[in-house]
């Protein structure tokens, strides 16, 4: 296996109309879609919707029950008004606020919400870790503390 990369993040989801709408209104628009999936061309990698109960299938576990919201998913925006105003959309578009952006403790500003079908975002202004001109994430060499 290579080290350190992912090219797709698939999320299962309970209706795929529905999350493609969520999706759709966040400007988001399928590179790809078949019956029961549909792909997004991100930065280097993609994303997918996928039918929940498939998708545990498709894993070789179709009795199980799979759950969201064990893991984060997160835009950084290059200030906190992308932050602001991505916040605002998410919610415009029927997610669940689960935390406003705030001062964080450790100098950013940050929020949380979950899409339709309970699988969290976080959208955080970040100081200490700018953005690419592509939008794009490159780490700092120079450790956090």
């Amino acid at each position: 296996m290579t080290p350190q990369r992912v090219t797709l993040i698939t999320l299962g989801v309970a209706d795929l109309n529905r999350a493609r709408d969520f999706y759709r209104q966040l400007g988001w628009t399928p590179a790809q879609e078949a019956e029961g999936v549909a792909f997004y061309q991100m930065h280097g990698q993609a994303l997918a919707l996928f039918d929940l109960d498939e998708l545990a299938r498709d894993q070789g576990r179709p009795d199980t029950r799979l759950g969201t919201g064990a893991m984060t998913l997160a835009q950084n925006f290059p200030d906190r008004a992308g932050v602001d105003a991505a916040y605002a959309t998410a919610l415009a578009a029927g997610a669940t606020p689960l935390k406003p952006p705030v001062e964080v403790f450790w100098g950013g500003y940050a929020g949380y919400f979950a899409d339709p079908d309970g699988h969290v975002w976080e959208l955080a202004h970040n100081p200490f870790w700018p953005l690419n001109g592509d939008g794009s994430l490159t780490l700092p060499e120079a450790p956090l503390s």
